[in-house]
């Protein structure tokens, strides 16, 4: 299993977070920013993934009337 894969969620979110306040404070070099800006997309991605993951459980585990368990939009609160 890769690193990615072993990543967790909460975890992902968490080091994300932490690069987007440090490019916000503005105190890095270009060299670091861009190294950062780069870690920063990956967690995205990885975080992203894990999201589309559940929101595809959720919507096959949505039971309708009757009993029948069925695939039903999943429709985010705005």
């Amino acid at each position: 299993m890769s690193e990615n894969q072993e990543l967790i969620f909460e975890k992902a979110y968490e080091q994300l977070m932490e690069i987007v306040k440090k490019l916000e404070e503005g105190e890095l070099s270009l060299d670091e920013s861009m190294a950062l800006f780069e870690e920063g997309m990956r967690l995205e991605r990885l975080c992203e993934r894990r999201l589309d993951q559940a929101e595809l459980k959720i919507s096959e585990l949505i039971t309708r009337e009757g009993g029948a368990v069925g695939i039903e939009p999943f429709e985010a609160e705005k």
